[in-house]
């Protein structure tokens, strides 16, 4: 082969996984709601993927790939329910639920697919964030599904073992069909419950993103990326959720700051001795915009909506010391309302140290030292070693930092807080 033809070969390989990046979700969603069965959904979509692997090679990248593949999948799907047919000599043998997920005419399975592919991909959502899996499981679906990564991907991203994390998805999808779950978007008090179960599993994975739990990296961006990738894509779906465009908002204002959270060495950089001159400043405008959006549509007072607005007097401020502590200490309050939480209470003691000194904070951070759910929490040792610091009480603060060092399952992490424990002032 020659180099021109070698060279022409890779941009067409280089074509196909950008678009099976982009219409990978949406080709399972619409399968999905055919065959009623996401592992036979993605095994579809997967063989529509090696047939443009085959072709586009020779005739060249389609005008509309996406197009494309989701007739290559029909194809597939109607070869599928031919065989199926084919095999058992007559279609009732099949069962009531595939005979009416297998329409008999390749005009009614056409017609299935060329549906509303947003409405597609938002049923998709739903059911890979059913209740029904556990926490866990929802993310690894999701992530799957709505997002593309791979088995692998993931199980790198969350220091997982690649059998677990396949094993985990096995179950979610045989879960998932075992309780005959719906592939709808579910209504009135069903879809409030969902809707949070969906932007639960998002917050989820923007945050070990932001913070890894463990491994050698402060921060995993690309999981903050394709959170935010798909909070867009919800709020395409669902523009009038005013929570999900809070916690858009809320994700790219705390991810406008990535370039400046760690220093040339991957070490961690605390807020307030960022350079806020790398923070970007067009994913802020996007996100006071999404705010904005938010509070419009009623979700003032929802967390997400609250969380942003935190964020965003972060974002708003140009130096440091410009920081609106009193409105975000405020906030946390309000915050703790809506959604009683230690960590919560936490924050916003650091708001109020900020606003009003160490000394009206210490009280608050030691009355959580009681809390069941903070006694292995890292962070609250790291933020009691900073009030003790600034307090003058140096040996009780290094005595705190060793103890959240000791806590903490992140390398990163844990060489900031024992470096913090060595300068001892």
């Amino acid at each position: 082969m020659s180099e021109a033809a070698t060279q022409a070969r890779r941009e067409t390989d280089r074509a196909i996984a950008t678009v099976w990046r982009l219409e990978q979700a949406r080709l399972i969603a619409g399968l999905t709601r055919m065959v009623r069965d996401i592992s036979l959904a993605e095994e579809l979509a997967q063989e529509a993927l090696m047939a443009a692997l085959r072709s586009w090679p020779e005739a060249g990248v389609p005008r509309n790939p996406g197009a494309w593949l989701m007739q290559a999948a029909k194809r597939k799907a109607i070869d599928h329910f031919r065989h199926r047919k084919m095999a058992t000599g007559k279609l009732e043998a099949l069962g009531r639920d595939m005979d009416e997920a297998a329409p008999d005419t390749e005009t009614a399975l056409h017609e299935q697919l060329d549906d509303d592919v947003g409405d597609d991909l938002l049923r998709l959502i739903f059911t890979s964030c059913h209740p029904v899996l556990p926490p866990e499981s929802r993310v690894a679906l999701t992530l799957r599904l709505i997002g593309g990564l791979t088995t692998e991907e993931i199980a790198r991203a969350f220091l997982a073992n690649d059998t677990t994390i396949g094993q985990r998805i096995v179950r979610a999808k045989r879960t998932i069909a075992e309780a005959g779950v719906p592939f709808e978007v579910p209504r009135g008090a069903d879809r409030e419950e969902r809707v949070a179960s969906v932007l639960g599993v998002l917050y989820l994975i923007f945050n070990e993103g932001y913070s890894a739990t463990a491994g050698a990296d402060w921060m995993r961006p690309q999981l903050c990326e394709e959170a935010m990738r798909m909070g867009r894509t919800l709020a395409s779906l669902m523009p009038e959720e005013p929570e999900v465009h809070g916690l858009l908002a809320l994700m790219e204002l705390q991810h406008s700051r990535a370039k400046a959270r760690t220093n040339a060495a991957g070490e961690p950089v605390l807020l307030p001795d960022q350079n806020r001159a790398l923070w970007d400043q067009m994913m802020i405008r996007r996100g006071l915009e999404g705010l904005t959006r938010a509070q419009r549509l009623g979700g003032i007072a929802g967390p997400y909506s609250l969380q942003a607005a935190i964020a965003a007097c972060h974002a708003r401020a140009r130096r440091a010391e410009e920081t609106d502590w009193g409105q975000i200490a405020a906030l946390y309050g309000l915050l703790n309302q809506v959604t009683p939480s230690p960590v919560i209470e936490l924050n916003r003691a650091v708001a109020v140290s900020m606003a009003q000194g160490p000394e009206a904070a210490l009280p608050l951070v030691d009355a959580l030292k009681a809390s069941s759910v903070l006694e292995s929490y890292h962070l609250l040792y790291g933020v009691r070693g900073d009030l003790l610091r600034k307090l003058g009480r140096h040996e009780e603060a290094n005595d705190e930092f060793r103890r959240a060092a000791g806590l903490t399952r992140n390398a990163r992490e844990k060489a900031f807080l024992l470096n913090r424990a060595e300068a001892g002032v």
